[in-house]
């Protein structure tokens, strides 16, 4: 069992940077779960934005974030990141982070057994 909380998330202009934050809190040692970012934007379906596995080696962003986002980990703080830089408005969304005792990173929303729940990211242009 795992929970997770989000943090970092708010307002900001076109352009501009955040980082968000998770934190796990888990009987097991965080580094057998493979964490990621997804989000939901109104209307629109959860979608994948960056996974990293166990060690941090396997790294996986979707194309729209590839160069402006960067994911990390810090095992021994149980603690997932997400630096967000030249955010566009349409990365507004609500970003969730999620955890699977897998192998590999995976970009299906199916295979994250825990989730958070959520902070809302607001770009204005």
């Amino acid at each position: 069992q795992v929970q997770l909380v989000e943090s970092g998330g708010g307002l900001v202009q076109a352009g501009g940077s955040l980082t968000l934050a998770c934190r796990a809190s888990t009987e097991r040692d965080y580094s057998t779960y493979v964490v990621a970012w997804f989000r939901q934007a109104p209307g629109k379906e959860r979608e994948f934005v960056a996974g990293i596995g166990r060690r941090g080696s396997d790294i996986e962003y979707r194309d729209s974030v590839r160069g402006r986002f960067t994911i990390s980990r810090d095992n021994a703080k149980n603690t997932l990141h997400l630096q967000m830089n030249n955010l566009k408005p349409e990365d507004t969304a609500v970003y969730y982070c999620a955890a699977d005792r897998r192998i590999f990173v995976t970009e299906r929303i199916g295979d994250y057994d825990y989730w958070g729940q959520g902070t809302q990211v607001t770009v204005s242009s």
